[in-house]
């Protein structure tokens, strides 16, 4: 699958009507198989434990498309987990350390709003981890999706993608609402003044870290229906396969 950024075509867009039919179509779809695969329909035995990891650029509609996918489902049938900077006591272990006890067992699915990446974008590119430890870190984390996906895990990354316009629209869009500015942050502005850095990084992680069992999907982004469909049909897409 070919990842590079500047080949995703954001000028995609759909309709309200269409979005609106696909999505509860895949979120109906969504339901039954996470049913299944929790041993509460069908032949009642756990499946494989589902894994799905949202990265993306500040105000690419992560938490959007989150919030549609679990949307249907029962909150006992799923955790969402959200991660941010590494604090003292988590910085003393490995970087992987942290997220072990948030991934999901047999039966089990877990969305991640942010993930073990950071090492090799945000910790690369702002220098909290030194070179030779984000460097190491690709085949560190391509050898544990592997032991995960090795132990039986459906495992299914974004990348949510949108265009530096877009996302300065968003900004001032967010700047402007008192109800959505606790989302906007010095941090977010800083950021977005290093695009390139952060581009180069994205582009070697995508490159780096696609495997075909856990493979990576840049989603484009800048229309949020076309995003957040395009998200639960392919966690469909990817139970589906796992139990044929």
């Amino acid at each position: 699958m070919n990842h590079r950024l500047s080949d995703v075509d954001l000028s995609q867009k759909l309709s309200k009507k269409e979005a609106t039919e696909r999505l509860d179509a895949a979120l109906e779809r969504l339901l039954r198989l996470r049913l299944m695969l929790g041993g509460q329909i069908g032949e009642r035995r756990i499946g494989p434990p589902v894994c799905v990891v949202f990265e993306g650029w500040d105000a690419s509609g992560k938490g959007g498309a989150i919030k549609r996918l679990v949307r249907p489902l029962d909150p006992r049938h799923v955790r969402v987990a959200q991660f941010a900077a590494p604090t003292y006591d988590e910085k003393r272990h490995h970087f992987l350390w942290r997220f072990w006890p948030v991934l999901p067992g047999w039966g089990g699915m877990t969305v991640l709003d942010r993930s073990w990446y950071g090492r090799v974008l945000v910790e690369r590119v702002e220098g909290f981890a030194t070179e030779e430890q984000w460097s190491r870190a690709y085949d560190e984390i391509v050898e544990f999706e592997r032991s995960l996906v090795a132990e039986g895990m459906i495992m299914v990354k974004f990348w949510m993608h949108v265009s530096p316009e877009e996302q300065l629209r968003r900004f001032e869009d967010r700047a402007g609402d008192p109800l959505r500015v606790w989302k906007l942050t010095d941090e977010d502005w800083r950021n977005r003044e290093k695009r390139p850095q952060y581009e180069a990084a994205v582009e070697e992680m995508l490159a780096r870290t696609d495997r075909p069992r856990a493979p990576w999907h840049v989603v484009p982004g800048d229309d949020k229906r076309l995003a957040r469909v395009v998200v639960a049909e392919t966690v469909c897409a990817a139970m589906e396969e796992k139990m044929l």
